[in-house]
């Protein structure tokens, strides 16, 4: 395991795949880890080079007192592949992961060449809705919510699968103030002007199935970046890479080919 002890936190990361390829950095949604990812790296291209981390608060990564800004996130992203020599990336964003690459993109241009927006928005639900997420985790934990989550990430049928307990535990086992700061961060944020004036290469990816993050406010968040494209898996929610990792994969595969090759 390997962790980089940054300025306010420490971040667990990982690396895959050929140590000369192309890099690319995946960025995880709330409250998951590193391994969401897991599925969709034997279907990436082999000439690769795969960067993965847990945000701060999640995974093995440190937990900083709550709340967090997305501002915090991305300066945690920035300083990570400072660290690790990494720039020109093509950055992979799930949900919050999603915020987390439009901020970067905008702040620290030299670091993305080409974003991918997976399941996600430039502004996602209303800061009094996150509040109440948050009252409802310090009163009774995230087991009390987790199964009205599950309903948000998974399709009804993928729901009927003995994995989904893993998730769940992953879930569950997130530390409340880690979840809570990321929910702060996510309450606080509107991208919706800076992702506007993004001039890089786009894919947005949404799920059929998405409660989370349902598939007209990806599209209208790509709808706001020039040149974005749209993409939507059908039957599939907020978690495509692991309900359909080989058409996700091939979608991400496809996309950088596009962007290095165009």
């Amino acid at each position: 395991m390997r962790i980089a002890r940054l300025d306010n936190t420490s971040l667990h990361w990982r690396e895959d795949g050929d140590p000369d390829g192309y890099p690319v950095v995946f960025a995880n949604s709330l409250g998951t880890d590193l391994r969401v990812w897991d599925k969709i790296v034997p279907h990436l291209p082999k000439n690769l080079r795969l960067f993965r981390f847990d945000k701060r608060g999640h995974g093995l990564s440190s937990c900083p007192p709550a709340p967090y800004s997305m501002a915090d996130l991305a300066r945690d992203t920035e300083n990570l592949l400072d660290q690790l020599g990494v720039s020109n990336c093509v950055f992979v964003g799930l949900s919050i992961g999603g915020m987390i690459g439009q901020s970067l993109a905008t702040h620290r241009p030299d670091l993305v060449r080409a974003l991918v927006l997976s399941n996600t928005a430039a502004k996602l639900g209303e800061a009094e809705t996150w509040q109440d997420r948050i009252n409802a985790v310090r009163a009774d934990g995230i087991a009390s919510l987790a199964e009205p989550i599950l309903d948000r990430w998974f399709s009804a049928a993928f729901r009927q699968n003995t994995e989904v307990a893993a998730w769940r535990n992953m879930l569950t086992r997130t530390p409340s103030e880690g979840y809570i700061g990321c929910c702060a961060a996510i309450a606080g944020t509107d991208l919706r002007a800076t992702s506007a004036e993004l001039h890089l290469p786009v894919l947005a990816i949404g799920g059929s199935e998405d409660l989370a993050s349902p598939p007209e406010l990806v599209r209208s968040t790509a709808s706001l970046i020039p040149g974005a494209t749209y993409k939507e898996i059908k039957g599939v929610g907020h978690l495509p890479c692991v309900e359909a990792p080989e058409k996700f994969a091939t979608l991400i595969g496809d996309f950088i080919e596009e962007t290095l090759n165009g």
